[in-house]
């Protein structure tokens, strides 16, 4: 295993982005338990004048001398600036069989890791069921042992005296005490060989215990994971550049339905993916929410029903810009990118609210019409929704052409935050005016249709009825 890790570590350090590489052997983290056939290596990229992202540095060093050399594999991922829960493994995502009883367990999870080969962009496919462990089962001829009046309590203590370091005494001194270990010496339990030199006291003496057992070699796990305190196999994976994860966990989650798993085998992501999964889910509601929240607000401001969904019909143009800039900067919808998407609910608004604001006030005092008021809102408040929208797209080019450490977290936030304001504020100075008018003609078509139907305004007291005899 070190000269495994040696080669490893020569072949990443001859990239040419690559700086400092060090490591150790055991450990735990990566799913082995531990143990020596496992080791972690850590990687230091070059800062100043690196022009790849981590994942594509990671994609040369998996194409190259790294993947050539027998015996071992190496798996690599970028460190996350945020990790969200999940066991130690050896690469990112994370999907977790468990079952009631080791054997299914141990039986579906590598089926599951061949069909997850299958699908495009999974890379560093592996798994931290560790199950070719050498083991040495000691058969007993029951028969021939009763014969020589030998009991399997009999065959177990010597087993247990020669391996399984039994304390027989303890030495006492005067500022210390010693506890006395009985074992065989370490030649005799280097192999299974050793087995042949012990006796087993019987009815007539010490008996060979090769006379009556022998020994077959099996394979046994090295360690035995659980979650919850069931037996369980976390398959780990990364993605290739420019795949998105929403697209693996559908198809890891169809695969899974069409293997045909025992129903006491259950299969659920963990993690980084599990936490993706969950806010996909909420997703929907929480936006819907925060719409509802806005319009209740807005409706409760300007005493209308109407107002409201005006202010709101400047939210598609944002996040349509949103969606546009980071598809022609070929970044992901990540987290962080949503999180933008969502701050911009509260920014692109305001460029309605200041237009509708002075023109329902322009309307209710001085009586002006409709199309005087808002004509007179988008002259006198053009300045000031300029000057607003341009301190925050200022604000975000940082974030959106930043670049250093962490650079790859924050460039979403930035790059949805810019595309969504500055198509926004070309459209919204046209559009917000138009469904204004509309949106008031439609009110009064509303008032006219119930005045048709009722014989009067509504809102109106006592003249109503004097009103509608006159009439």
């Amino acid at each position: 295993m070190d000269g495994r890790f040696s080669q490893f570590a020569r072949a990443v350090q001859d990239d040419p982005d690559v700086t400092i590489v060090i490591g150790s052997m055991g450990g735990g983290g990566m799913g082995g338990g531990g143990s020596l056939n496992t080791a972690r290596m850590f990687v230091t990229l070059r800062g100043a004048g690196r022009k790849l992202t981590a994942d594509e540095v990671i994609a040369r060093i998996r194409r190259g001398q790294a993947s050539h050399i027998p015996g071992a594999t190496l798996f690599l991922q970028a460190v996350q600036d945020l990790r969200i829960g999940g066991r130690g493994s050896a690469a990112q995502y994370q999907f977790t069989l468990q079952g009631d009883n080791l054997a299914d367990v141990s039986e579906w999870a590598p089926r599951m890791v061949r069909a997850m080969r299958a699908i495009p962009g999974v890379v560093d496919l592996n798994s931290d069921q560790q199950d070719k462990g050498l083991q040495a089962s000691l058969v007993i001829d029951r028969a021939t042992a009763a014969r020589m009046g030998i009991s399997a309590k009999a065959i177990d203590d010597t087993l247990y005296d020669a391996f399984g370091q039994r304390q027989v005494s303890t030495m006492y001194r005067q500022l210390n005490q010693y506890h006395v270990v009985m074992e065989v010496e370490p030649r005799f339990w280097q192999n299974p060989d050793g087995l042949k030199y012990l006796y087993v006291k019987g009815t007539n003496g010490q008996v060979p215990l090769s006379a009556f057992t022998h020994y077959e070699p099996t394979t046994s796990p090295l360690a035995v994971n659980h979650s919850g305190q069931f037996p369980s196999v976390t398959i780990s994976f990364n993605l290739a550049p420019g795949f998105p994860l929403g697209p693996v966990v559908e198809q890891t989650l169809d695969l899974q339905r069409s293997l045909g798993m025992p129903a006491n085998i259950h299969g659920n992501f963990s993690g980084t993916a599990q936490a993706f999964q969950d806010s996909l889910a909420n997703q929907p509601m929480l936006i819907a929410a925060a719409l509802i929240t806005v319009y209740i607000v807005l409706g409760m401001l300007y005493e209308s029903f109407v107002h409201p969904i005006t202010i709101l019909s400047t939210l598609p143009s944002a996040g349509v810009g949103a969606l546009l800039a980071l598809m022609l900067t070929h970044t992901d919808l990540s987290v962080i990118a949503l999180i933008g998407i969502i701050l911009l609910i509260g920014i692109v608004k305001k460029n309605a609210i200041m237009m509708i604001d002075f023109a329902v006030e322009t309307e209710r005092k001085d009586h002006r019409t409709p199309e005087e008021a808002i004509f007179q809102a988008c002259l006198l408040r053009f300045r000031p929704i300029t000057m607003t929208t341009m301190a925050a797209l200022l604000g975000g080019l940082p974030l959106a052409l930043g670049g250093g450490i962490g650079a790859e977290l924050r460039r979403p936030l930035g790059i949805a935050i810019v595309g969504g304001l500055m198509l926004s504020q070309f459209l919204t100075l046209y559009t917000t005016p138009v469904v204004y008018l509309y949106l008031g003609r439609f009110r009064l078509r509303m008032l006219a249709l119930r005045q048709h139907l009722w014989g009067r305004p509504p809102g109106l007291a006592a003249p109503q009825a004097r009103f509608g005899s006159e009439h």
